[in-house]
């Protein structure tokens, strides 16, 4: 199904598109290594999370900024600093997404893994949707 869909999508989105999959899931391999090792480090949870999670946001920025959207990178100064600010502004609104479907799933008696699972497919198109038409436009 999701080939299907791909297939659709002009060649140059296409390519986009597959690159960002790579780098989100390269960004949340930094996150989640980073907060496994922290665990059995015995740091708290929460803030194996934060850290985690804010590694997983700068690996994702490299990432994005260097293999997805090199070609609206923008120079150094003040243009890429308005740019990392707009990719910090789309974490934290993919992070608040997120925290409102588990919490919504949650409330509602679903299986908090099938909520997050739901939360992370909508989150990542959120991401990307604001990434490509906002931050690296």
């Amino acid at each position: 199904m999701i080939a299907a869909l791909l297939g659709r999508l002009p060649g140059i989105v296409r390519v986009t598109y597959i690159r960002y999959i790579a780098a989100s899931a390269g960004a949340l391999a930094v996150d989640l290594g980073l907060f496994m090792a922290l665990i059995a480090w015995r740091l708290p949870p929460m803030q194996a999370s934060v850290v985690g999670y804010t590694a997983g946001i700068l690996a994702h920025w490299l990432l994005s900024s260097r293999t997805v959207f090199s070609d609206s990178l923008a120079l150094r100064g003040r243009a890429r600093g308005r740019q990392q600010a707009l990719f910090l502004v789309s974490a934290l609104l993919g992070l608040a997404l997120t925290a409102l479907i588990v919490g919504m799933g949650d409330m509602l008696g679903l299986d908090p893994r099938l909520a997050k699972l739901a939360a992370i497919a909508i989150s990542f198109q959120a991401t990307y949707l604001l990434r490509k038409a906002v931050v690296f436009s």
